[in-house]
């Protein structure tokens, strides 16, 4: 069984001997990235740009806020509750704003915010997405100050030859390499765990610091002090969305047990032990992970450590090719070139133009910034964004879908809508150190997914105004002679309206496919969509059938595909040499209201370079002919 199978059968389907692989490959891809924030986390408190002095109460409240907000963020938030809201087995704030979408109760204002807030949490994903990679890679290498001082000019050259042959290695699929993060993520999880009791047992004190009086007596003591070191405290729950984004690959069992069996005990006690080590050293707060290594183990550690960091990394560039192919499919974003990497497994896709998008922007990072602390700085807007919009859609959903009483549900949003909104609050903060990066990176992506849906569809609006309804091409070729061409002709649209490549050519004076089929691909809200339910058949004129399929945004539109399962549904039209037409528009932009000129442009931009129908429903070129269509706009 595959994992893609094992998934969409639910945690209490998955049978016992793919429950243990899914749960070691969970804590390969999902916990990559909060695996390795031990790396930089509690580090940042004292050595990011608002340096609060590595005092003793300071380290134990600090070390408290890390410890209860891996629990309320991750553990309560997450796992506990979040988890629950999948859209038919997939995760993710794309996923968690089309089930929001599919609810009935609410207005068609309220359905449009709420999947724009959606959109936009995306958009804050893609901005972490750039951010990741470059702090994870660059923090594992600067062990390299700590075990060779004289070597620290090589960190930024082999942190760009990490990262760009990580980016290189995408178009092999990630299949083979993906088999080996489980088991090296393991060895990573015992190492931190190992690490930190080694340097707890010499200040046992410190276990007191789970007491979240520390935390609060540090806010009631320093509060200015408590917020700032928010700002750094969030970067031990960067991966926390994608406990929720892989819940699709792995299934909300297996995540859940290697969360609390394996991840969390691991991540207590590194944390902690680099409290007791700052309050035993002081200055060791420059560096407390790799400070706390013994010298003999410091290059194994520095190795460890990159490959992590690179697993890490993986799993964000990963996300953000599933979630691109999640927005191309909900009308987001135009067609693109999607690889799929493998035979068996779904999620393992390549999709060039993000990996390469990506690779620039992140060597661009790693020579703008210099230095972990630095891009340390930049993360976290993006990540605590993405927190609090999760918060607003998992109250609607547990409203509206869950029905739970506002007695109940008040209380418990509105403390998480606090703290997240805490959290982002102390990270805008850091606006000014690199916190505007992540922040514009998704307002531009923001302005182009939604400028791309509402482009796409006044486009449809345009097209419908000048395509005919069943009923007037019925009445036009019982009106008019029309020729008839040998052969069939295949039509794909992405909606149920008539193609314009067969009614403008008909009317026009042109022939008709002696047989005709009109494929309409349509996107859906689900991720899945059943095969016994994928395809629907109607007989529209003599010698003219509709054939709607549908398809899930996590399935793989294929015209090959669907008239395969229309000949299993009845179809009987012969499809020897059958030819496929595709439709293309081009835009004129004009003075017209509605939408702004610059977003015309852009749109038009968009559609001039998406990929053609032909290409992304894999259709054989030797059998495609295109018909164009001018659209003033």
């Amino acid at each position: 069984m595959t994992t893609a199978e094992a998934t969409r059968v639910g945690s209490s389907g998955i049978r016992p001997s793919s429950f243990g692989k899914l749960a070691v490959g969970a804590v390969g891809i999902v916990f990559g990235d909060i695996g390795t924030s031990v790396l930089y986390a509690f580090q940042q408190v004292f050595a990011g740009p608002h340096d609060i002095g590595a005092e003793t109460s300071r380290a134990y409240g600090a070390v408290s806020m890390i410890f209860w907000t891996l629990t309320l963020i991750v553990t309560v938030k997450y796992v506990l509750i979040v988890m629950r809201a999948d859209n038919d087995g997939e995760g993710g704030i794309m996923a968690l704003a089309a089930l929001v979408s599919r609810i009935p109760s609410l207005t068609k204002r309220a359905t449009a915010v709420l999947m724009a807030l959606g959109v936009f949490g995306a958009a804050l994903f893609y901005g972490d997405g750039m951010v990741t990679p470059a702090v994870s890679v660059l923090s594992a290498l600067e062990g390299i100050e700590v075990v060779a001082p004289g070597m620290s000019h090589w960190v930024i050259p082999l942190a760009l030859i990490v990262l760009v042959g990580l980016f290189v290695a995408q178009k092999m699929g990630t299949g083979r390499v993906g088999a080996a993060f489980g088991p090296i993520m393991i060895l990573w999880f015992i190492v931190i765990a190992v690490l930190g009791i080694v340097s707890i047992a010499k200040t046992p004190e410190i276990i007191a610091s789970i007491n979240p009086m520390y935390a609060i007596r540090l806010t009631i003591a320093e509060p200015l002090v408590a917020f700032l070191s928010l700002g750094s405290v969030v970067l031990c729950v960067t991966g926390a969305e994608a406990l929720y984004a892989d819940m699709g690959h792995f299934g909300r069992g297996p995540i859940r047990i290697s969360w609390f069996v394996i991840v969390t005990p691991a991540l207590y006690l590194n944390y902690l032990g680099q409290a007791a080590l700052v309050v035993r050293q002081p200055a060791a707060a420059s560096n407390p992970f790799y400070l706390m290594v013994p010298h003999l183990l410091l290059w194994p550690m520095l190795i460890l450590a990159t490959l992590a960091t690179v697993i890490a990394s993986q799993a964000v560039i990963s996300g953000a090719f599933s979630m691109t192919e999640s927005a191309i499919r909900l009308r987001y974003l135009p067609r693109m070139t999607v690889i799929h990497t493998s035979a068996t497994e779904k999620g393992q896709i390549y999709v060039p133009l993000v990996n390469w998008g990506l690779c620039v922007v992140v060597v661009a990072l790693v020579l703008g910034f210099r230095s972990s602390s630095n891009l340390a700085s930049a993360y976290g807007i993006a990540v605590t964004g993405t927190f609090v919009i999760t918060t607003v859609l998992i109250t609607v959903v547990a409203r509206r879908m869950w029905r739970v009483k506002l007695w109940a549900l008040i209380p418990v949003a509105g403390f998480f809508f606090i703290l997240d909104m805490s959290f982002f609050l102390a990270n805008l903060t850091k606006f000014d150190h690199g916190g505007w990066f992540p922040l514009t990176a998704a307002v531009i992506i923001f302005t182009v997914l939604m400028t791309w849906s509402a482009g796409r569809k006044r486009l449809m609006a345009a097209l419908d105004k000048m395509s005919m309804t069943d009923d007037q091409f019925r009445e036009f070729l019982d009106t008019h002679d029309v020729p008839k061409i040998p052969g069939t002709g295949i039509y794909v649209t992405f909606s149920p309206r008539l193609p314009l490549a067969l009614t403008e050519y008909v009317q026009r004076g042109g022939g008709m496919a002696e047989e005709a089929i009109h494929l309409v691909v349509l996107g859906d809200t689900h991720p899945f969509v059943p095969e016994d339910e994928r395809i629907t058949i109607t007989e529209i004129a003599p010698h003219l059938t509709r054939v709607v399929a549908r398809y899930g945004f996590m399935d793989v539109p294929d015209v090959a595909h669907s008239i395969t399962l229309a000949r299993e549904a009845g179809l009987t039209v012969p499809l020897q040499g059958a030819i496929v037409v595709t439709h293309s528009s081009r835009v004129l932009v004009m003075h017209s209201p509605g939408m702004p000129r610059w977003a015309k442009h852009l749109y038009a931009f968009l559609l001039r370079n998406s990929t053609g129908a032909s290409t992304y429903l894999r259709v054989p070129p030797s059998r495609v002919m295109e018909w164009t269509t001018l659209v003033k706009l």
